[in-house]
């Protein structure tokens, strides 16, 4: 089929070291009606048969990945409970990276692995289904474009807009906890209904952002970066399920003294601009950035829902995948009748998200009575900042990326008790064949043993091609997880070595 996207490759990556159920995107759907099997069987053929992405696996050729049919298409099956089809692994290679059950009489549950499924996808989906199901015929797929005629983003551009802007949050304090984790691992849940207020010249997004930065600045934070998933789904592919997302960094200085609606135009202008860059991850317009499977430990996903509500019945639009990126994730739908947040947390971090949950609901409330007051008049601002809280980083400063996977030690060497010892690179032949690649695979030289790929413009794409070459040339293997903890030509050799 495809190549994978850069923002997908870093989704493979995370998913071959162990993201667990982290991107597991699920739907439930409660059926208005009692379906026939088969007719449902059926609807769920025709709806892969009309998205071909979803029978699909992921293929490596040269460390390059790519979507190729899978080695058999999925079947609707009977479960027992939704968390075990939930919670189910996917064999990328094998294939396919969806699953559909009938859970009980009348549950139907569709996971898809978020290399072929974003959130616009999940409103394809049902809405596909809610055709098939009335006994209608969808549309013939859509002609895949050729990746030649399709426009590249400049990461030129996009590095020249993040040059000097702030991109990391190596910590966040939320709510008196002090929040540092951008990996993966098993989530906590909180659900709660918010009202998000209309605010003249702002959307609903921007002003829930501005809430959430006002929030953590309040916390102690002095400067505020939250990571943003941002879609990137082409207007021509508003009828395809697939993968157009890209997380992206927010950074602000929120003053007590600022009047709340000149704040959230300062962001709304921050993010226009953003947008102009949302198609380039982060790692391949910034040099130097470490792998982690989130950019901040607080990150933001917004959805608006469509007016018409599905004939086929009730529809879990944010079913829990028990999983969490990062240490707080606040996905968010907006209905018609208001909005509903999936708060998923890290319970080892996040202890009580209640405080927060009902701090943002507050401050909403109170943003929707007054939005020309102060910050500080809408919530009371932390003086001190929180005992273990850090400074704020540099603008500019180095940041974990999408782009990348979840290897949270990736930052820090190895030891010195359990590093492997750095061979001498004087006459070392592996040194130089080693070298040879990662010179070839990055199009730079000379590159001197102790040079860190990442510094040198790396990413997850380079890295997998650098251990596939190795592979293939030299008939010697190294994990992921060995490459990002010694990110050199000098570490990777020792450790080969042993």
């Amino acid at each position: 089929m495809s190549q994978l996207s850069p923002a997908q490759h870093g989704m493979w990556i995370a998913a071959r070291k162990g993201a667990g159920t982290a991107y597991h995107m699920p739907v439930v759907i409660r059926l208005s009606r009692q379906p026939d099997p088969d007719t449902l069987a059926k609807a769920c053929h025709a709806l892969v048969q009309r998205h071909p992405v979803l029978g699909s696996a992921v293929a490596e050729s040269d460390g390059v990945p790519r979507l190729v049919p899978a080695a058999e298409l999925p079947v609707l099956r009977r479960t027992a409970t939704v968390d075990e089809v939930v919670g189910r692994p996917f064999d990328l290679a094998a294939g396919p990276l969806v699953r559909f059950a009938l859970a009980g009489a009348d549950t139907l549950v569709v996971v898809a692995h978020h290399l072929v499924f974003d959130g616009g996808s999940k409103d394809v989906l049902v809405a596909d289904l809610d055709t098939l199901l009335a006994g209608g015929v969808l549309d013939a797929p859509a002609a895949a474009r050729a990746e030649e005629d399709t426009a590249s983003p400049d990461p030129a551009e996009a590095a020249a807009f993040w040059a000097g802007r702030p991109h990391q949050a190596e910590q966040t304090v939320v709510a008196g906890e002090v929040l540092s984790s951008r990996a993966t691992s098993r989530g906590a849940l909180l659900e709660f209904p918010l009202d998000i207020p209309r605010l003249d010249g702002l959307s609903r997004f921007e002003v829930l952002t501005a809430a959430l930065h006002t929030l953590l600045a309040s916390y102690g934070n002095g400067e505020v970066v939250t990571a943003l998933d941002l879609s990137t789904r082409p207007e021509e592919l508003g009828g395809e399920i697939g993968c157009w997302v890209n997380e992206l960094p927010l950074a602000s200085r929120p003053a007590s003294g600022t009047p709340f609606r000149g704040f959230a135009a300062s962001l709304r202008a921050e993010l226009r601009g953003l947008y102009l860059h949302r198609e380039v991850p982060l790692a391949r317009a910034v040099p130097g950035l470490r792998p982690h499977a989130a950019l901040a430990p607080v990150s933001l996903s917004y959805r608006r829902l469509a007016e018409e509500r599905p004939a086929l019945g009730e529809v879990e639009w944010l079913a829990f995948n028990h999983g969490v990126r990062g240490a707080l994730q606040l996905q968010v739908v907006q209905g018609a009748t208001g909005a509903w947040v999936s708060l998923r947390h890290d319970p080892r971090e996040l202890t009580d998200p209640t405080r927060f949950a009902d701090d943002l609901t507050r401050l909403l409330a109170a943003v929707a009575e007054g939005p020309d007051r102060s910050l500080g008049e809408l919530t009371p601002f932390t003086a001190v900042p929180v005992t273990g809280a850090v400074a704020p980083p540099a603008a500019g400063s180095a940041a974990s990326s999408p782009d990348a996977a979840d290897a949270p030690s990736a930052a820090a060497p190895l030891p010195a008790a359990t590093a492997p010892k750095a061979p001498s690179t004087a006459d070392d032949p592996m040194i130089a064949q080693v070298t040879t690649i990662w010179e070839a695979v990055l199009e730079l030289s000379p590159i001197e043993p102790h040079d860190d790929i990442f510094d040198l413009g790396g990413h997850s794409l380079t890295i997998t091609q650098i251990i596939s070459r190795m592979e293939q040339q030299l008939g010697v293997e190294i994990s992921l997880d060995d490459f990002f903890d010694n990110p050199t030509v000098a570490g990777v050799v020792a450790v080969v070595r042993g």
